[in-house]
């Protein structure tokens, strides 16, 4: 499995599913945990544990093993660890309020932005 597949069948899910400001980071240069570092927003709890439901339903089609998922209960900050990538959806305020992106950009030579 290559890293740029599933950076790409993450991206196209959080399109399909309507996630608002996605923002992705080649962070490979900052960290060893991962290479890329996903943002997006969900309107409600609801929609961001529905991102996380149908990334995890995406990624099972492929055989990618799920490394971990917290935040899902409460549904405002749910992050998925996909290893090559690490996916945190949040709710407005909350990405509003801990702006990490603004922190793993610092650095980082690379990002890939949609909206």
């Amino acid at each position: 499995m290559t890293e740029r597949r599933i950076l790409d069948l993450a991206m196209s899910v959080l399109e399909d599913m309507k996630a608002i400001d996605v923002l992705a980071i080649d962070v490979r240069e900052l960290t060893s945990i991962s290479d890329h570092m996903i943002f997006c927003t969900g309107t409600s709890n609801r929609h961001a544990r529905s991102i996380i439901d149908r990334t995890v339903e995406k990624m099972k089609e492929i055989s990618m093993p799920i490394l971990g998922i917290e935040g899902y209960e409460s549904g405002q900050w749910i992050l998925i660890d996909l290893g090559d990538a690490i996916v945190h959806v949040m709710l407005s305020d909350v990405r509003e309020f801990y702006k990490l992106e603004d922190l793993w950009s610092i650095g980082s030579d690379f990002s890939i932005s949609e909206n």
